[in-house]
């Protein structure tokens, strides 16, 4: 597909100048409104100007407002069998920033949520340990706690693009990911309480729901910086975010980050356990397997415009803006092109840049009308550069559904709508 797209290099001069030129066309089109038909969001009354409202105790636990009703998250019902055990997706097209509402966050479940009562509940460290140790909640609050910003991605996350374009949405294709203040005991605390013996080398990580979810982890890694978390943004875990406890694994796939946490046992080797054996692990075009793909790779996506949130306004100043991370440390650079990667950008970065956490990116330009090809292209920390899918296909086949981290790529229309799309 052949299409030039005339941008602008992003710079306080071009910004300033886009900005001004946006603004007097707003301006012009307010003025040329006001001299036609008087404006009845102007010169009428509204309801809320005249009645009084609720008072403070309507609400005792806030909500969003009734017009923000699009904000939620939603699922894909032929995705799996069962709504028990499966996910829904954080509406990444209507956020900002790098925080997402604890109540936007997205669920992946293997056997529905579990309902803890915190007073009953209890966290047991055992096997190669000098002193096998049982906690009460009220046990761990004693400890010394740290917050930390950090990602959460399901391994599957953009698993069903591997074979090309499917989803049409990034809510669909990149929602199984949310990013969230963590409070919790650094991990390692809690293993030094107990006495971990020279041959632990390996910890298995056991969830109280149904599914009794297990997940072996490298001792260097529950040493170096894992969590044990009650809290996320501040307030207690969510139910469906593993209250009154859950494991965060900085950087590594999702299944890992163990909800309703009920039991850490050290051992000497892995445990190779359902969900690491014939669940996430990456089957490659010769049928072999990579195991112990733990780290998420950087990845990217634009959330707007795309296919949940056009561009509505028309021809003329425009922002685009999404959202990257690694598992590997931080993004300091994200580049942006119009025209399916004949020419990129570097897009404007803003907001704090926490490792292991998502960053957020913006690139303004001047939009003609013309058809776009968007796609984003994260850098992190380390040099790594995120790849094309075809890229990762050339490596790694269409076999596997996981840690499919490829540029994604959203077709614009010239009324402004945007659909899921591969360049080939």
């Amino acid at each position: 597909m052949d299409i030039k797209i005339k941008g602008t290099k992003p710079s306080r001069r071009n910004f300033l100048t886009g900005a001004m030129a946006a603004g007097g066309a707003a301006v012009s089109a307010s003025f040329a409104r006001a001299q036609g038909a008087p404006d009845p969001a102007i010169t009428e009354l509204q309801p809320w100007r005249n009645q009084l409202g609720d008072g403070v105790d309507a609400r005792p636990y806030g909500v969003p407002s009734k017009y923000a009703s699009e904000a939620v998250r939603r699922d894909v019902p032929w995705l799996t069998a069962d709504p028990i055990s499966s996910v829904n997706f954080t509406p990444l097209h209507e956020l900002d920033g790098i925080i997402t509402p604890n109540g936007l966050c997205f669920e992946r479940h293997h056997g529905g949520v579990a309902d803890v009562d915190p007073a009953e509940y209890r966290l047991m460290i055992n096997g190669l340990v000098d002193k096998e140790i049982v906690f009460t909640l009220e046990d761990l609050m004693r400890y010394p706690r740290e917050n930390h910003v950090y990602f959460l991605e399901c391994a599957a996350n953009s698993g069903m693009e591997w074979a090309g374009a499917q989803l049409n949405g990034c809510q669909f294709t990149h929602g199984m990911i949310h990013n969230v203040m963590y409070t919790g005991i650094p991990l390692r605390l809690l293993l030094e309480e107990a006495g971990v013996q020279a041959g632990g080398k390996w910890l298995l990580a056991e969830g109280a729901d149904a599914s009794a979810m297990t997940r072996s982890i490298p001792m260097e890694k529950a040493l170096d910086d894992c969590l044990v978390a009650f809290k996320m943004n501040g307030e207690a875990l969510r139910p469906e975010q593993g209250y009154p406890v859950r494991l965060v694994v900085p950087g590594w796939e999702g299944n890992m980050w163990i909800k309703w946490l009920r039991r850490l046992e050290v051992g000497d080797e892995p445990w190779h356990h359902r969900e690491e054996t014939s669940k996430y692990t990456d089957l490659l075009a010769n049928g072999q397997a990579r195991r112990f793909t733990w780290e998420m790779d950087a990845k990217s996506v634009i959330t707007s415009p795309s296919p949940q949130a056009p561009i509505t306004h028309g021809k003329g100043w425009t922002v685009v803006t999404g959202i990257a991370w690694s598992g590997r440390g931080t993004i300091p650079r994200v580049d942006v092109t119009l025209d399916g990667g004949k020419n990129w950008h570097q897009a404007r970065m803003s907001g704090p840049s926490f490792n292991k956490s998502v960053h957020r990116f913006y690139y303004e330009f001047e939009w003609d009308g013309s058809p776009l090809l968007l796609q984003s292209r994260a850098h992190d920390s380390t040099g790594y550069v995120q790849p094309t899918k075809n890229e990762l296909r050339a490596i790694r086949g269409e076999n596997s559904i996981y840690h499919n981290n490829g540029i994604q790529t959203w077709y614009v229309n010239e009324n402004g709508e945007a659909e899921n799309v591969e360049i080939s």
